[in-house]
C-alpha cells in the first residue's frame, strides 16, 4: 500500500514537471513574440517580464536551470552591447558627466558603511562582503567576481546571490512610479536607477519601463531614462577590476583570478561605432528592438530562476545588512540627483 502511495506521488510529480515544462516554454515565446500587448513598445514590459517569472517560480521548479542560468547571463551581456548602438558616444560621456563622479563616491562610501554594518550585525565577514560589494557596483556580477578571490563557499554565494535578486525585483516594480511621483527627469531617472538598483538587467529593465512613460507623456529626450542608465551602470561594473584587487589585497589571496566583464568594451565599441559610423538607420533601430526584447526574456528568465528556497535561504541579518545598504545608497543618490540634476 506504501508502495503505491510512493508511485502516486511520483507520477503526480511527474505531471507537474511536465505541465510546468509547458508553461515555462509557452512564457518564453509570449515573452519574445513581436505584439505590443501592454503599450511598451515591445510584447511585454520588462516589469511584467519579470513578474511572470516570479509566478512562475512560486509553482513549478524551473525545468532547465543551467539553461536558465547561461542564457539569462549572456543574453543580457548581448542585450546591453545592442543598447550601445542607440547611442551616441560624446553625448552620453557629456550627459553623465555627473552620474559617474557619485559613482565614486558612492561606491567606496556603500563598501565602507557594509563592512561596518555587516560587523555590528555578527554577519560572516564573506557575506558581509559580498552583498556590499553586490549593492555598491552592479549586483550579482560584482558577487559573482568577488567569491573566487574571497573563496567564498556555496552558502555565501546563495545568500549574497539571494538578497541580490529579491531586491533587483523590488527595485523594477517601485522605481518607475516613485520616479513618476517625484516628475524626475530622464536625466534625474536614469542616473539615480543607476546608482541605487544592484543589478544591470534591472536597472536597464526599470530605464526602459521610465523611458516608455515618458514617452507617453510626449515628454521629449525620454530615452534619456534608458541610455543614461545603461551608461552610467555599466561605467560602475568597471569598478569590478579594481576592487577585486583590492580584495586580493585584503583577504592576502595573489593567486585568484579576476572576471573581468568585457562585454562593457564592447558596448563601448558599440557606442563608437554608431556615433563614429554612417551605419544606417533600420540597421542600428533594428539592434536596439532586438536588444530590448533580449532584456524583457533575460528578466522572466531570471525571475523564473528563483525559488522559494533561495529567498529562505537568506536569513535575517543577511537581509537586513542589504536592505539597509539599499535605503542608505537609494535616499542618498537620490537627494543628490534631485538637487544636482535637472
Amino acid at each position: 500500500m506504501a508502495n503505491m502511495e510512493y508511485v502516486n506521488l511520483g507520477l503526480k510529480l511527474g505531471n507537474m514537471n511536465a505541465v510546468g515544462r509547458y508553461i515555462y516554454i509557452l512564457l518564453v515565446v509570449m515573452v519574445i513574440l513581436p505584439v505590443d500587448l501592454f503599450g511598451s513598445g515591445v510584447a511585454v514590459a520588462p516589469w511584467f517580464a519579470l513578474f511572470l517569472g516570479i509566478m512562475y517560480a512560486l509553482f513549478f521548479e524551473c525545468p532547465y536551470p543551467k539553461f536558465n542560468k547561461k542564457t539569462s547571463k549572456y543574453l543580457l551581456q548581448a542585450s546591453v552591447v545592442g543598447l550601445g548602438f542607440g547611442m551616441n558616444l560624446t553625448e552620453s560621456l557629456k550627459s553623465g558627466s555627473e552620474g559617474m563622479l557619485f559613482t565614486v563616491v558612492s561606491v567606496v562610501s556603500v563598501m565602507v558603511v557594509g563592512v561596518l554594518v555587516g560587523y555590528w550585525l555578527h554577519i560572516g565577514r564573506k557575506t558581509s562582503y559580498l552583498i556590499s560589494s553586490g549593492t555598491a557596483i552592479c549586483g550579482g556580477s560584482a558577487i559573482a567576481a568577488v567569491a573566487p578571490v574571497l573563496k567564498a563557499d556555496d552558502r555565501d554565494m546563495a545568500v549574497s546571490l539571494g538578497v541580490v535578486f529579491v531586491l533587483n525585483a523590488v527595485a523594477l516594480f517601485i522605481f518607475p512610479p516613485i520616479g513618476a511621483f517625484f516628475d524626475m527627469s530622464a536625466q534625474q531617472f536614469g542616473t539615480w536607477a543607476a546608482i541605487a538598483i544592484h543589478d544591470t538587467s534591472s536597472v536597464v529593465g526599470a530605464g526602459d519601463a521610465y523611458s516608455n512613460l515618458l514617452a507617453a507623456q510626449g515628454v521629449a529626450n525620454a530615452g534619456d531614462a534608458l541610455k543614461l542608465a545603461t551608461l552610467i551602470k555599466l561605467t560602475r561594473a568597471l569598478w569590478i577590476i579594481p576592487l577585486a584587487l583590492v580584495t586580493m589585497v585584503i583577504f592576502r589571496d595573489r593567486k585568484s583570478s579576476i572576471s573581468i566583464p568585457w562585454f562593457i568594451f564592447l558596448f563601448i565599441i558599440a557606442m563608437v561605432l554608431n556615433t563614429y559610423l554612417p551605419m544606417p538607420e533600420w540597421l542600428t533601430s533594428s539592434l536596439v528592438y532586438l536588444a530590448r526584447k533580449g532584456l524583457v526574456l533575460t528578466l522572466f528568465l531570471i525571475g523564473a530562476g528563483l525559488s522559494v528556497k533561495m529567498v529562505k535561504s537568506v536569513g535575517f541579518k543577511p537581509f537586513l545588512l542589504a536592505v539597509i545598504l539599499w535605503i542608505v545608497i537609494g535616499v542618498s543618490s537620490f537627494l543628490v540627483v534631485m538637487n544636482t540634476i535637472d
